[in-house]
């Protein structure tokens, strides 16, 4: 598939996440369209080619305006997409035999560093 289809599976993927919802979570709230989880899967993967209906069903899903959802400054070119793949792989490999607890420390703990460091891009944006 094209670059573009991996780029917005890519952003779909990394929303989804930072939301912490699952693909079966995402899959449910698109409601009567029974979006599978195979088939969310494959769009993050960008191996589906998707209409602007399902996009725009996904994004009320995943409750996003465009604006965020095409938002690529983060992600530049494919080798990007790639790698930050494999680190996602790795990452999900280092806590898959960890304890629940743990695994759930760990989430916290990203989310708070995360949010941190937005708040402090934020902060020197407006400066």
């Amino acid at each position: 598939m094209s670059d573009f289809l991996k780029l917005v599976g890519e952003q779909l993927r990394m929303i989804r996440i930072a939301k912490g919802l699952s693909q079966d979570e995402v899959a449910e709230k698109t409601g009567k369209l029974g979006f599978s989880k195979g088939r969310l899967s494959n769009i993050e993967n960008g191996q589906s080619n998707i209409t602007l209906t399902t996009l725009e069903n996904l994004m009320k899903a995943l409750e996003i305006a465009p604006d965020e959802l095409f938002n690529f400054q983060k992600l530049s070119n494919v080798a990007d997409i790639e790698e930050k793949s494999l680190m996602l792989n790795i990452h999900h490999s280092l806590l898959r035999d960890r304890d629940l607890n743990e695994v759930k420390y760990v989430v916290r703990v990203t989310k708070e560093f995360l949010d941190t460091m937005d708040a402090q891009v934020k902060k020197n944006s407006t400066k």
